[in-house]
This record gives C-alpha cells, sequence and structure tokens, in this order.
C-alpha cells in the first residue's frame, strides 16, 4: 500500500490550505497523513526522518514554496519531493505549465541552483522574482487589506489599476547588470525574474526560462510614459505582450543584478513584502 505525508499550510490560500490538503488526500490510493509545514523547523533533518517508504507532498501556493526554500538547504534535498498547489497566486505553476488539479509532480529540479537576493543585509532564495515598483507596492496594498479584513480575496490588478491612477508615483533607477550600468527615469516596474510570472499571473518576462542551462535572470524595466500610456499598455503583461512597446519596456539578461531605486519604495520576494526599500542586488550562479 502506498503511504504519502501531506505538508500542508494552515495559512495557505486565505486559511484554506488544509482543506485543499483534505481534497488531495481523497485522490490518493494509500495512507496518508498530515503535517503542518509552518511547524517544522528542520526541514533536512525532517526529510531524513520520514521513513523511506513515505511520499512526501507539499500542498500550498507560492508562499508555501517561499517559505520552504528559504527554511531548507535545497541543494542539499536527497529525498524526492513532489508539491501540488493550493494557493491563491499559484505563479511557479503558470511557470512550470502543470495545471491546478493535477497530480503532484516532482518539484526537485526546480530547487537547484537558486538566485540569492539580497535586500536590507537580509538573504533570500527566490523562486519567481523580485518585484520593485507597482507590484511591491500591489503587496503592500494586500497586506493592508487583508489585516483590516482577514479573509478577504485580494484582487492585485484592481489595487494596480487604482495605484497607476491615483496613488503609485514612478522613480527613477539605476540598473547595474554584470558591471553594465545604466540609468532610467518614471520607473513603474523594475522586477528581476527566475521563472516568467509574478503577482498572480502576470507574464513579466516571456523570455525568461526557469531551468535556461546559463542560469540566466532577466530583469524588466517599465519607463518612461505618462499614466495613461502606462495603463493602456499595462493589461498586456498578463500575456507577455508588453514586451511590445520597446520604447518603454525593456527586459535584460545577466547573471548579477543590482537595482537602485532614488525614493525608498515597498518589494516584493515572491509575494513577501519588504517596505522601505532603496535597492535590491541578485546573483544567480554561472
Amino acid at each position: 500500500m502506498e503511504k504519502y505525508v501531506i505538508l500542508y499550510n494552515s495559512l495557505s490560500g486565505n486559511g484554506k490550505g488544509l482543506k485543499t490538503a483534505e481534497e488531495l488526500k481523497a485522490k490518493l490510493s494509500g495512507a496518508v497523513r498530515f503535517e503542518d509545514i509552518t511547524k517544522i523547523s528542520d526541514y533536512n533533518a525532517y526529510f531524513k526522518e520520514t521513513p523511506a517508504d513515505e511520499t512526501i507532498i507539499i500542498c500550498g501556493g507560492d508562499g508555501t514554496l517561499n517559505h520552504f526554500i528559504n527554511a531548507c538547504d535545497t541543494d542539499a534535498l536527497e529525498r524526492e519531493i513532489q508539491y501540488y498547489p493550493a494557493g491563491t497566486g499559484n505563479d511557479f505553476l503558470n511557470d512550470v505549465r502543470e495545471e491546478a488539479g493535477d497530480p503532484p509532480f516532482v518539484l526537485n529540479p526546480y530547487l537547484k541552483n537558486l538566485p540569492i537576493a539580497t535586500i536590507k543585509g537580509r538573504s533570500y532564495k527566490v523562486l519567481n522574482g523580485v518585484g520593485f515598483g507597482i507590484d511591491g507596492y500591489c503587496c503592500e496594498e494586500g497586506d493592508r487589506i487583508r489585516q483590516e479584513k482577514p479573509g478577504t480575496d485580494v484582487n492585485y490588478t484592481a489595487i494596480a489599476i487604482k495605484g497607476l491612477l491615483f496613488k503609485f508615483k514612478p522613480v527613477n533607477a539605476t540598473v547595474t547588470i554584470d558591471g553594465l550600468k545604466s540609468s532610467y527615469k518614471k520607473v513603474w516596474l523594475a522586477p528581476t525574474m527566475k521563472g516568467r510570472f509574478y503577482g498572480g499571473g502576470m507574464n513579466a518576462t516571456p523570455g525568461q526560462r526557469r531551468l535556461d542551462p546559463e542560469h540566466k535572470l532577466s530583469t524588466l524595466l517599465f519607463y518612461g510614459s505618462g499614466k495613461l500610456k502606462t495603463l493602456t499598455i499595462f493589461p498586456g503583461i498578463f500575456k507577455g505582450e508588453h514586451v511590445k512597446h520597446t520604447d518603454c519596456v525593456k527586459v535584460q539578461t545577466g547573471h548579477d543584478i543590482t537595482v537602485e531605486f532614488d525614493t525608498p519604495t515597498a518589494l516584493q520576494v515572491d509575494g513577501e513584502t519588504i517596505l522601505g526599500v532603496t535597492s535590491y542586488h541578485i546573483v544567480s550562479k554561472k
């Protein structure tokens, strides 16, 4: 008889993590037990102690994966880890082209050689991307809404549009990619991506390949445009069509990337919000 241990996030999916894990149990044939992933203090030790005949499945969304990769030595994983999506955004899922509700799939190939971002003196492993600009603003607003009204489903697209029209102010940025420095005015977006998707379905860097053998990252610059033009172009980001507007959208690739803003701005790393950031530095393995 097959045996499974489902690692679920009690906070995933606006508190619906266990419910989704139970839905997964109904699809599995065999003995199933549950563990709250937030209660595990040492993942590498936990995996070594887990019986070899148990299949380990992580059930959660992008936030769960972000928590996991930053609490585990993913390059040293000896056990096969499977993944079943249970979040609200699922940008990682979009990028690897699996469908929500499909059987769990092996996660290990996507956890090797992850880039490291340094922000305000702290290092983070990055699964999807580092967002700097209106995307960070959207995460900041989303956090505020959830704090005021717990359990609320946050509409990031609506937040972005309102931000573009009224609240978010573009800033100036200096971007250094593998030693080459460039400056940009009126920057709306300046994320650096390991995958293509972030922000709940935005195809920010359609040419980026997560399993690129050269481990290159892609930095998107959306800059120089006024509010109305930006608002006109912005919806195209969900299909990756924004890159056609080469007069105000540029994508550059590299391994060692620094983005500096002239005004403190909210930033997000795989959906985790960090406030008052003036720069980030991200490095991938060559």
